[in-house]
């Protein structure tokens, strides 16, 4: 079963260790990872924050880095093309031996916190034994299936994706409006003032978790 899980690993055991404690107000994210083999992992990543002066300088002394190309920049923000060094090779296995994608990893303080999509869920097992071999300390925060991974991406609880959900489908949210809170709660079996709880706390996780992603850093 294709499975999604969420790591934290110290950054100390991982990419960016110098760095990260150099400059600790910058975060660092991840666009996509290009893995030629398991001890090659080239990431392309976006850097934002305080301290952007000098960074160039900064990667390349950091010894988890073996090269640092700078694609483009802006006053608030960085974008390079890196290439890791053996701290990184837990990465590597998960694309080349797993056949796994990367979905988001991001670096903060002094931790990594990643998402990856494992075809198969003893990928997540495999992982979990690599790391423990290599002496690195990787939680797995959370595991869940691809049909549930829109609503966990969201911070959506069950019953907040399924009242959004049906309210879209029965147009809640046309103009003019389809249908309302009243016909919403019958079909629902719930009271009125439950789906106007619900729809307001599943519109605020959604802003939170898509349009206020990274001022919040999540």
């Amino acid at each position: 079963m294709t499975t999604i899980a969420e790591f934290s690993i110290p950054a100390e055991q991982f990419a960016l260790r110098e760095t990260l404690s150099r400059r600790p107000h910058l975060k660092f994210e991840i666009d996509r990872v290009v893995a030629h083999d398991t001890a090659r992992v080239m990431p392309f990543v976006w850097v934002l924050g305080e301290g952007l002066e000098d960074l160039t300088a900064i990667l390349d002394a950091d010894p988890s880095v073996k090269q640092v190309e700078l694609l483009t920049e802006t006053d608030e923000e960085r974008f390079y093309r890196l290439e890791w060094a053996d701290e990184a090779r837990i990465i590597g296995h998960m694309v080349i031996e797993c056949g796994a994608t990367v979905q988001r990893a991001i670096a903060a303080a002094d931790e990594w916190t990643l998402r990856v999509l494992f075809p198969e869920r003893s990928g997540v097992s495999a992982i979990h034994d690599f790391a423990r071999k290599h002496g690195l300390d990787l939680d797995v925060d959370r595991l869940y299936n691809v049909d549930t991974a829109r609503r966990v991406r969201f911070g959506l609880t069950e019953s907040q994706h399924d009242t959004i959900v049906e309210a879209y489908k029965r147009g809640y949210y046309t103009i003019p409006r389809e249908t309302d809170a009243v016909e919403l709660a019958a079909e629902l079996d719930i009271s009125h003032q439950a789906v106007g709880e619900r729809l307001r706390r599943a519109t605020a996780n959604i802003i939170e978790n898509t349009l206020l992603v990274d001022k919040d850093g999540v």
